[in-house]
This record gives structure tokens, C-alpha cells and sequence, in this order.
């Protein structure tokens, strides 16, 4: 019997062996008559020895200490319905108990548990943590490397490169909108020309046909005479 499986019960007087646990009570039995029983959770409630603490003047120690000291101890168990003699003994036995806070409830609890203990051979000591079998594999190392945090690389301050001011693209834009605009009354101009062109041929059309006229004149009058000099 292991000293993790016992536990107390509250309204069940002693102590007992948790042998199975369910969802709404557990089975125990008894450390003192051996029976076994179903405890409802509903009505009662459990505390493994090994989870509680005892008050003392510095901070609070496990059970386990005190039993341990009273197990040492040469000095003979006091009669639990004596309340004096209860403190006396765990004064001599534990002297920082906190006896404000530790009721002779509490100290006639310990003694009456400490002789069930000791009538069932149960030793006394807390439950050791199992320690891990740990075999490393080349699976297992690359896995804790790559848990492992990565080393920082030394930090490297790079060349501040200023990006162009967005107002340098905002100037931009217009220049070629003028562009746009000069080339504009460019082919304007283009086509006043082609339009005048026209007008240039018109007027030098113009001009030749005022000039046959007067070659029609001049031929009239040399044509004059000639009809003149017939008559005579």
C-alpha cells in the first residue's frame, strides 16, 4: 500500500485507500476495518495526505514533514481527547507550527492518522516524480535544433537610399502636359498653312486670269489699226 493512495474523507472517520476513482464518487476502503465502499462525491469530499499543508509561523510545510517529525520523535503520542497535551506534544515534536491557525481538531487528526499509518506499515514519504527515459535519435536532435532559438546575425545597417519625392513626379506631369500643349498649336499651324496654300494658288490663279485679259487688249488693238489701214 502506497502512501499516495490514501486519503481522507470528510463526515468518514480514519483514513482510506483510494482503490478506484469515478465521475460521481470513488471506491474506497478502509484503513481500519478493510471494508470497501462507495463514496459519493456529491456528499463527500477527498484529500489525498500527500496534497495537504500544515499551517507554520514561516511557510507552510506538507504533512509529510510533520509525520516525519513525529516518527523521529522519542516522545511518547499524547492522548488525542487531552487538548493541552496535544499542544505540548507538537511544541516538543514541530515547535513553528502556527497554533492560531491549527486548531486541536487538526493536531488530534494528525496523531489519530499517524497511528493508522503506523498500523499498517504504510511508508511515509512523498511520491517522486518519474524521470523521463530520453533517447535521442538524429530525429529527435534535428527536432530540438530546430526548437532550439536561432543565433541573431550581427545587424547590418544598409545604405539609406531616398526614394524620389512624390512631388519631383507631381513636376513631372506638367512639362508634359506643355509638350502636349506646344505640339498642339504646332499642327495647328500645320493646317493653316495646308488652308492657305490653297488660298496662295487661288490668288495666283487669280492673277493669270486678269493677265490674259490684257494680252486680249493688246492683240484688239494691234488688230485696230490693221482693219483702219483697209479702209483707206
Amino acid at each position: 500500500m502506497e502512501y499516495n493512495k490514501i486519503i481522507a474523507v470528510t463526515g468518514l472517520p480514519g483514513l482510506y485507500e483510494l482503490l478506484s476513482s469515478k465521475s460521481d464518487g470513488a471506491i474506497v476502503r478502509s484503513l481500519d476495518d478493510k471494508t470497501t465502499r462507495f463514496v459519493s462525491s456529491r456528499v463527500h469530499n477527498f484529500s489525498h495526505l500527500e496534497s495537504i499543508e500544515v499551517y507554520t509561523v514561516r511557510d507552510n510545510v506538507n504533512l509529510v514533514d510533520i509525520l516525519k517529525a513525529m516518527e523521529v520523535s522519542k516522545d511518547m503520542l499524547p492522548d488525542d481527547k487531552d487538548a493541552a497535551a496535544l499542544k505540548n506534544y507538537f511544541t516538543k515534536v514541530y515547535p513553528d507550527l502556527d497554533f492560531t491557525r491549527v486548531y486541536s481538531s487538526d493536531l488530534k487528526k494528525m496523531v489519530k492518522w499517524f497511528q493508522v499509518l503506523q498500523a499498517n506499515n504504510i511508508e511515509i514519504k512523498l511520491t517522486e516524480p518519474e524521470e523521463e527515459e530520453v533517447t535521442e535519435t538524429v530525429d529527435d536532435t534535428a527536432a530540438a535544433e530546430a526548437k532550439a532559438p536561432a543565433a541573431k546575425a550581427p545587424a547590418v545597417k544598409a545604405p539609406a537610399v531616398k526614394a524620389p519625392a512624390p512631388k519631383a513626379a507631381e513636376t513631372k506631369a506638367p512639362p508634359a502636359k506643355a509638350a502636349a500643349e506646344t505640339k498642339a498649336p504646332a499642327a495647328k499651324t500645320e493646317k493653316k498653312k495646308e488652308e492657305e496654300k490653297p488660298a496662295a494658288s487661288k490668288k495666283a490663279t487669280a492673277k493669270t486670269e486678269k493677265k490674259e485679259p490684257a494680252k486680249k487688249t493688246a492683240a484688239a488693238k494691234a488688230d485696230k489699226p490693221k482693219k483702219a489701214a483697209k479702209k483707206r
